[in-house]
């Protein structure tokens, strides 16, 4: 296993993925990040794929730079400081760049293609995976107790569809597409909705609050979505700007548990 590469790939760059690319880029490690040509993350200001379709982003620290997939692209960004993001939803470029780590953090609910094949270290976030079947490690994403938890054998807890409850609020927290078509913007990330604002519209439907809060998440203006696809998500709470432009507490969490299994995975490979 060639440590000393110290570079990982990171299938995804949503909100979760970006705790963990910030996670790894501060703990030394050469990150890319692998995403897809139309992005659909709804909390875009603190996900990294947001430089898909515009070129540069920031979250936090941590800038991202929208790239071709050649090792003299990646270490350029890389020594600007950047993290690389390219196309690549297939996870091709693996085989050519050869990390040492591979981290599964589409948070598809399945595995889309992520093996042991891909690299010395496979780890995937979230249910989908088994471990050591599928991946050397699965990380627990439910939050509770075992939120952050590494399973080395088994499977992370079942996705049960139910948005966690915040401020008493659950499933109404999200919001989803009521038909197919083109999404319009009808208000902003970080805006305070009063129940029964209008929040975006698909075409000619619009979509008004079911009730007062901060919009959190708001997917992408003029993104063609299908019908009940998730589109935004409101908090309860009067958030902070700090709460709605910085990287959450789980993906925090789930960051440190991914660079825990790094570290231990490799250690357990280099004695065996």
């Amino acid at each position: 296993m060639r440590i000393e590469k110290k570079i990982i790939c990171v299938r995804g760059a949503g909100d979760l993925a970006t705790g963990v690319i910030q996670k790894l880029v501060r703990s030394g490690y050469q990150v890319y990040a692998l995403e897809i040509e139309r992005p659909t993350a709804i909390r875009r200001q603190v996900a990294l794929s947001t430089a898909i379709t515009e070129g540069h982003f920031k979250v936090e620290d941590i800038v991202a730079e929208r790239v071709e997939c050649t090792m003299r692209e990646l270490e350029r960004c890389w020594s600007c400081g950047h993290v690389p993001i390219v196309v690549d939803s297939e996870a091709r470029s693996v085989y050519e760049i050869e990390p040492i780590a591979v981290i599964d953090g589409i948070l598809a609910k399945k595995n889309l293609g992520t093996g042991h094949s891909m690299a010395p270290i496979t780890i995937g976030l979230g249910p989908g995976f088994s471990a050591p079947e599928d991946v050397d490690a699965v990380i627990e994403t439910v939050r509770g107790h075992s939120l952050g938890r590494l399973i080395l054998a088994g499977k992370a807890k079942e996705d049960t569809g139910v948005p966690g409850e915040i401020g008493g609020r659950s499933q109404q927290r999200v919001l989803h597409a009521p038909r197919e078509g083109t999404v319009k913007h009808l208000s902003g990330i970080g805006d305070w909705i009063l129940e029964g604002e209008p929040i975006f519209k698909v075409d000619n439907t619009i979509v008004k609050a079911p009730f007062s809060g901060t919009l959190r998440g708001l997917i992408g203006e003029n993104m063609y979505v299908k019908k009940g696809m998730k589109s935004a998500d409101i908090d309860p709470r009067r958030l902070t700007p700090e709460e709605v432009y910085g990287i959450s507490d789980k993906a925090r969490c789930i960051g440190g548990a991914v660079l825990e299994a790094c570290l231990y995975l490799a250690k357990e490979k280099s004695t065996s």
